[in-house]
């Protein structure tokens, strides 16, 4: 039977968490030639996140393990997990976490992971993390297999999921999956019932198009989305069509979204590449939400706004120039796991 079929469901970023998973940072090439500050990142974020929930750390092999206890290991609230990872990316090859208030034991959906479509190798260990997560949590484990990133999806909690064509149905992850396909699998493994989708992504997004660049839900019926006014910038279009998008879709219920703009940060270039520099990179934590920050005007909007989206939540920015030059923040490298047995409607 599918995770729906036995009652689960995916639960919002802002229902309350057991915990936060991570994965150690040891990947230079990630981050080429500039790899000296990731780790203090790593330890800044953990140490802002262990003041609220606890931390669970993927730092396999010995070198990994002696870096993670070096800047983290007396952290109270963190869990070192002998798990070893190709790279940082937890959002994207961790598992998905589902909840049933029927009373199951908990579980976790262990998607197929190729990075980003094959742009990337090896994997493989990469590949194993919803595996492992299983057999050291004992959760009951799907896995589909299906090709799917958790930066692709973003969901309200109430059986909608934010997603978009550009990544979920490339021929490079799932070939020969029409978006109907995609739909049915959605609803299947997240307990979902309504899709949005938008079109593409942000310039220098090697995702083809995660939704955690471009729009979040931030409560069961309001999105934010990012935008760009300036029409020389070549983010300006996509992210016009994914906002007249969204003003044109609705919940699961069928009701039209609230939707709150955020702006996007100036162009961040390094060694001649644009970087996918974004706002809606923030992660929901309990009581706490970490937004990345850009050393430009536009923080100060987007740490306003969040802050008045979630009255309840302290708002926190943390610089991420440095983090996005390998081509995620926040949101990328974190994973949330739900407590066991949320109500419906949290």
């Amino acid at each position: 039977m599918t995770p729906a079929e036995l009652h689960y469901r995916m639960p919002a970023e802002w229902e309350p968490h057991t915990a936060t998973w991570l994965a150690w940072p040891h990947n230079r090439e990630t981050w080429p030639g500039a790899f000296s500050p990731i780790p203090k990142i790593w330890a800044d974020l953990t140490r802002t996140l262990a003041e609220h929930e606890p931390l669970r750390i993927l730092a396999g092999g010995e070198g990994v393990m002696a870096a993670a206890r070096r800047h983290v290991g007396h952290l109270t609230g963190v869990e070192l997990y002998d798990i070893p990872t190709n790279d940082a990316w937890a959002r994207d090859h961790g598992p998905t976490f589902l909840v049933n208030a029927t009373g199951a034991p908990p579980a976790l959906v262990d998607w197929q992971y190729n990075a980003w479509g094959d742009k990337y190798g090896p994997y493989d260990q990469d590949n194993l993390v919803g595996q492992r997560i299983a057999e050291e949590t004992g959760y009951q484990r799907f896995a589909p297999k299906v090709v799917l990133e958790g930066g692709a999806i973003d969901v309200n909690g109430r059986g909608t999921v934010l997603t978009t064509a550009g990544c979920l149905l490339n021929k490079n992850r799932n070939p020969g999956r029409s978006k109907g396909d995609m739909e049915r699998i959605l609803y299947d493994n997240l307990g979902a019932r309504h899709v949005i989708w938008l079109s593409r992504g942000i310039v220098g997004d090697d995702t083809d198009g995660h939704i955690d660049q471009l729009a979040r839900f931030v409560a069961p019926g309001v999105v934010v989305a990012m935008t760009e006014d300036n029409p020389r910038d070549a983010n300006h279009v996509p992210l016009a069509e994914n906002l007249n998008q969204l003003r044109g879709a609705t919940d699961q219920a069928g009701r039209p979204l609230e939707i709150v703009p955020l702006p996007m940060p100036g162009a961040i270039d390094h060694a001649g590449h644009r970087l996918p520099a974004s706002y809606a990179n923030f992660y929901i934590a309990n009581g706490i939400v970490i937004v990345p920050t850009f050393d430009d005007p536009h923080d100060e909007i987007a740490l306003k706004t969040l802050a008045e989206l979630f009255p309840n939540r302290r708002v926190r920015g943390l610089p991420a120039v440095d983090l996005v030059w390998g081509l995620g923040a926040f949101h990328c490298v974190t994973q949330q796991q739900p407590e066991f047995n949320l109500r419906q409607g949290c």
